[in-house]
């Protein structure tokens, strides 16, 4: 709402600046969006929540500002109407004279943001901002039968509106009809058919009350935002619709665009009584946590334009049909509140009546897994939990990599937009999104987390992912940058389950959205969920990334995780302490050559089970070597494998040690047709 100051001073004698009424205003509730000067007038932009379109327009700020520097409100003139009872639909009709309003009026509108047009409509447009009431003005002679009526629109029935479009609707829409068909959208907009031009002699102005639901679901079928149609769906006063006219016509004649000749003819057949609340005393003190003096009360809720009655404990309030927010008793002592000043409330601790719940155990782990991953270089990301459909079908759920249809996810009944019409299965396409977004601006090496909820029909699960392309390792002299790879995204998952007691170990995965070869399951190794699955880890598929926007040449690396899961995966912490080994270890290298299809993890198992019962226990294994090439079969390729023994009691003797590698190569001979080199 573009309040200008000029116009504000009409209604309150406030010489404070522009900036002072904008700070002041704003501690009250309304979020200043900017402050400009248009033609030598100051303006200030408010942002108006939805709950009070009392002040959508000068006055309702008017009031406000009135209230917050405790002077009085001017109300405005109505002097050429007639003085009757303010109901909320009215129609009266005018001789006019259609040309360009004063200047004074279109500067008035220009600052506001309307664009002035002629005399009459800037009139209706004035009253608009000026009192909060949408208005239109009928060319009477292009009306048929010289009536004017409120129906349902009939079904296909079209009309063109004061935009030049031809807008089909339907019988949920409400429409103002002159005898023979619609001449305007209720609440929305004008039709072109009795739009005023300069040959129009007599008008008929026109103002009304809208129900909200209404208005609102006219307005988006027909996708259609108007001035009008933003205060009627947010609920207009029912009780200024005659006094918007009276208005209209007293600034008619102020300006000699024309003269009533007619009287105002009103319909509402059952008059809404205002509201009335009790505000005790006692309430507005336990609330607020301080006592407000009565002159202060009964000032700020008097100045707001509220009825107050005081009574032995408290105040019997009624709330005017333009404050459509207050319900009930919080309501007042919120305005109270507001006006009395938040800043001026002491501050005090609540007090302490039961100790302190513990912390959720889910807020450590995501702490720890933030941890983890902000320690690892990446930057967390808050991504859409709205996805586009396509974006949620190039990722099917891993358990069934078959499903592609939409029934295996949630869809949303009313999306904003297409982009935006299904929930998110996983976090892995608003990463990947991310991903592109940053690569197509320049940014070579990305890393992405982030930590949310993933949603299917069967509920709701919260999730960890991570996304990885470009350099593996940070620049640095004393080594070459190189490129991320399948076990730097492996490392990071292992490092999330150190962080929260989850071993875990990596199973062979096939899925449609992952790069063959470069894909892993992360499964529960140890623990109450042993063999459970928890995640998954892999590159993106080139076609896919390419599709997501991603260069052709990035390699893009991802890992999901189950948090719920990780969670029942979870091993307890051992708390006991063991003192360092007092006997020395053996070391052997041990090179093999086996099956290029065949895991690592699986050949440390093997070697694990074999070493179990041998005369050297088996402290670790290490790979430091893997190659293909010249003199290694193809198919197959060469591990150098570094095998550490330790025991606990005693110093090992080369024959110990020797029998245990033995033993360890026989398995891995026999299980794994492995090739000693």
């Amino acid at each position: 709402m573009r309040l200008v100051v000029s116009w504000l001073r009409e209604f309150v004698d406030v010489t404070a600046s522009a900036e002072d009424i904008a700070e002041k205003i704003s501690l009250r509730g309304f979020e200043v969006a900017g402050i400009e000067t248009v033609d030598g007038d100051s303006v200030i932009d408010f942002e108006i929540t939805a709950n009070r379109p009392d002040c959508l327009s000068v006055l309702g700020l008017a009031r406000e500002v009135a209230t917050a520097y405790a002077l009085p409100l001017r109300l405005p003139s109505r002097e050429a109407g007639a003085a009757i009872p303010m109901q909320p639909l009215a129609v009266g009709d005018n001789e006019v004279s259609v040309g360009p309003s004063p200047s004074w009026m279109a500067a008035r509108l220009h600052a506001a943001g309307v664009r002035p047009i002629s005399a009459i409509v800037d009139i209706t447009n004035y009253v608009n901002i000026e009192i909060g009431q949408p208005m239109h003005a009928f060319d009477l002679a292009r009306l048929a039968g010289a009536e004017l009526r409120a129906r349902r629109a009939k079904p296909g029935e079209t009309i063109r509106t004061l935009d030049g479009v031809d807008r089909t609707l339907d019988s949920e829409m409400l429409v103002i009809a002159d005898r023979d068909r619609a001449q305007a959208v209720a609440g929305v907009m004008g039709g072109a058919a009795s739009e005023v031009s300069s040959a129009t002699k007599l008008i008929a102005f026109e103002s009304a009350y809208f129900k909200p639901a209404s208005v609102r679901r006219t307005s988006k079928k027909l996708n259609l935002k108007t001035e009008a149609s933003t205060r009627f769906e947010r609920g207009a006063d029912i009780g200024v619709q005659v006094a918007a006219i009276e208005r209209a016509v007293a600034l008619m004649t102020a300006i000699g665009a024309g003269t009533p000749v007619g009287p105002i003819v009103d319909r509402y057949a059952r008059q809404r009584a205002p509201r009335s609340i009790h505000l005790r005393r006692d309430r507005l003190t336990a609330l607020l946590g301080a006592a407000v003096p009565d002159t202060d009360v009964a000032r700020i809720l008097t100045g707001l334009g509220l009825d107050v009655t005081a009574t032995p404990d408290g105040w019997n309030i009624i709330a005017p049909t333009f404050r459509v927010d207050l319900l009930r008793e919080a309501d007042m002592i919120e305005e109270v509140g507001r006006h009395f000043g938040f800043d001026h409330l002491p501050a005090t601790f609540p007090p302490m009546v039961a100790p302190a719940p513990a912390p959720d155990a889910r807020i450590r782990r995501d702490h720890m897994i933030r941890r983890v991953a902000t320690g690892a270089g990446f930057s967390e990301a808050v991504t859409f939990g709205f996805i586009e459909a396509k974006a949620a079908e190039a990722f099917p759920p891993v358990s069934n990599p078959a499903v592609s249809a939409f029934g295996s996810f949630v869809r949303i009944a009313n999306p904003l937009t297409a982009k935006y019409d299904t929930l998110r299965p996983s976090l892995l396409p608003g990463l990947v999104d991310a991903v592109a977004h940053n690569r197509r601006h320049g940014r070579r090496d990305v890393r992405l987390f982030e930590i949310g909820t993933r949603f299917s029909r069967d509920g709701e699960t919260r999730g960890a992912a991570a996304a990885w392309t470009g350099a593996g390792n940070d620049p640095h002299w004393s080594a070459p940058v190189r490129d991320v790879d399948f076990f730097d995204a492996k490392g990071l998952a292992e490092a999330i389950g150190l962080a929260v007691d989850v071993p875990l170990q990596f199973d062979h995965l096939r899925a449609p959205f992952l790069a063959a070869g470069q894909a892993a399951s992360i499964v529960a190794a140890d623990g109450p969920a042993r063999g459970s699955v928890l995640g998954l880890v892999g590159q993106i598929a080139p076609a896919l990334a390419d599709a997501r926007g991603l260069p052709r040449q990035d390699r893009l690396f991802v890992l999901e995780l189950n948090l719920d899961a990780l969670d029942a995966a979870r091993v307890g912490r051992s708390e006991s302490i063991q003192s360092p080994p007092r006997y020395p270890f053996v070391v052997r290298d041990l090179s093999i050559v086996v099956a290029d299809a065949l895991p690592a993890a699986i050949i440390r198992g093997t070697m694990h089970t074999a070493a179990h019962g041998a005369p050297a226990p088996l402290a670790a294994i290490d790979v430091f070597d893997r190659y293909q090439g010249k003199g290694v079969p193809e198919g197959s390729l060469s591990l150098s494998l570094r095998l550490t023994f330790q025991a606990a009691d005693r110093t090992l003797t080369d024959a110990e040690v020797q029998h245990s590698v033995d033993t360890i190569l026989a398995a891995l001979v026999r299980e794994h047709g492995a090739v000693q080199r």
